[in-house]
């Protein structure tokens, strides 16, 4: 695929550097040169056959950057909007995840990439737990590789045991083939820690240790994850500032004490906490922690797939908490803790961090990756007035509203569209995807499927079937 690259400059944006200032610049130029920012100014000279962008009564931003979403699950888009956490555990995990094909992996991959690139996310950590088989990593890597946007597969497979499938060989032959150190597409192992004292998933974290690549796990999920997975890392020094931990709801002071001590992130998912039942949004506890947060949207299943949903949902859960906090002891909250820039530093520098990219990504500065995104929309009455940028981005702007994305120097959304990336073709491709699930299915399973029952044999709070291990003593609802 050909994407454009040449000079660009954005003219008379209102330019967001999130950068250590945290800078507002009104009526500034951004010059891109090759891959990387060349010059932020007023009314900038530029080289011959520089492509102009009309940035003015718009807000030029960093790329966001969600550090958490299973992009294989997007052809399903919406279907489990009324699951509960262990509805979508019975689903994917138990029942039904297994149907998934390659060509399924690939189509939901070239959706949600596309998605995620629409909305203005220029890096994905594509959470990919599907991963059945090196032929579907296969497939994975085909359909991040097929859309111009900047990816990190998360390799996982909730069929299997994570130390049964790190151990094969041709999942050391994938990795030798696939990940060549290729600037656009990074790496992590994805896998969960169930706390059992046994610890069946240490020979995992040693091949990720040997491979010298990050893991990232769903901490602090109600009833699945919790305190023991956490001491059991850090007990076999596993936890590392490269470590991303998901969610992060449900833990104590003492696993947040570790997370902090040893420089991991927390990958915090508001939608999906609120509706799921993973833990309530916990940004107050990590804040207290000061650990470094990063956001991410988790599946397109159940939610919206932006990030300016997530802020807005981040920001109001953590206002919410604030005021009920206040309430109950008969107080009032008269400034607010949690502000609109710093959730839109946990969208962009947030996330940058976490994949210890923060050198060249994550703000706009000169030097730094030219992954950029320009808010402008002269045709909603909702883009103007700017008067707070921060509070603009959170509150007002939508997908809609996304101009313009740069990823690498070049020019992948112009104009409200985005360029190179062929909606038919991933259109025809989601509807064989649904075809062949709904023929695996039958009608009435996939129709039941959007309220699914509890099987009766399974214990709720252990969807993974390579250990018996519970994290409590809840034994039904």
């Amino acid at each position: 695929m050909v994407v454009e690259h040449r000079p660009v400059v954005l003219r008379n944006g209102t330019v967001l550097t999130m950068d250590g200032r945290r800078r507002v610049l009104a009526d500034h130029d951004v010059l891109v040169t090759g891959d990387r920012i060349a010059a932020i100014g007023p009314r900038l000279e530029v080289p011959e056959g520089t492509e102009e962008v009309d940035a003015s009564n718009g807000i030029v931003m960093p790329g966001m950057i969600d550090t958490h979403r299973h992009l294989w699950q997007t052809a399903m888009r919406g279907y489990g909007a009324d699951w509960t956490l262990t509805q979508y555990f019975v689903w994917y995990y138990l029942e039904w995840g297994k149907a998934f094909r390659p060509q399924d992996v690939h189509a939901g991959n070239l959706l949600g990439a596309a998605e995620a690139l629409d909305a203005g996310v220029t890096t994905t950590v594509d959470w990919s737990h599907g991963l059945q088989t090196t032929e579907h990593a296969d497939a994975a890597v085909d359909a991040l590789q097929a859309i111009p946007g900047r990816f990190v597969l998360a390799y996982g497979n909730i069929q299997d045991s994570p130390a049964s499938w790190t151990a094969r060989p041709e999942f050391r032959d994938f990795v030798s083939r696939r990940i060549t150190g290729d600037d656009m597409l990074g790496f992590q192992l994805a896998f969960d820690v169930t706390g059992d004292p046994e610890f069946p998933e240490k020979p995992a974290f040693e091949v990720a240790r040997e491979l010298g690549v990050p893991v990232t796990t769903h901490a602090g999920v109600w009833g699945a994850t919790n305190d023991n997975g956490i001491r059991l890392m850090h007990d076999h020094g596993f936890m590392t500032p490269q470590s991303i931990y998901v969610h992060a709801a449900t833990l104590s002071a003492d696993s947040y004490h570790r997370i902090a001590a040893t420089g991991g992130s927390i990958s915090v998912s508001t939608e999906s906490e609120q509706s799921a039942g993973q833990g309530y949004p916990p940004t107050w506890a990590i804040r207290e922690h000061g650990i470094p947060v990063s956001l991410s949207m988790d599946t397109s299943v159940w939610w919206s797939g932006d990030l300016f949903s997530a802020m807005r949902a981040t920001l109001g859960a953590d206002r919410a908490r604030e005021h009920m906090a206040a309430h109950s002891n008969n107080d009032t909250v008269t400034h607010s803790s949690l502000r609109a820039e710093h959730v839109v530093d946990w969208a962009t520098m947030g996330g940058a961090r976490a994949l210890g990219r923060d050198a060249d990504l994550g703000s706009v500065e000169v030097g730094k990756k030219a992954d950029i995104v320009l808010l402008r929309n002269e045709n909603s009455p909702a883009m103007f007035p700017i008067l707070h940028p921060y509070g603009h981005v959170v509150f007002q702007a939508q997908r809609s509203d996304v101009d313009t994305v740069l990823v690498d120097g070049r020019i992948v959304k112009r104009g409200h569209e985005l360029v190179g990336v062929d909606l038919g073709h991933i259109r025809a491709q989601v509807g064989q995807t649904l075809d062949h699930l709904k023929a695996r299915l039958g009608e009435e399973a996939w129709r039941k499927g959007m309220n699914p029952d509890i099987p009766e044999s399974k214990v709720l709070d252990n969807p993974y079937t390579y250990t018996e291990y519970r994290g409590d003593t809840r034994t039904s609802l």
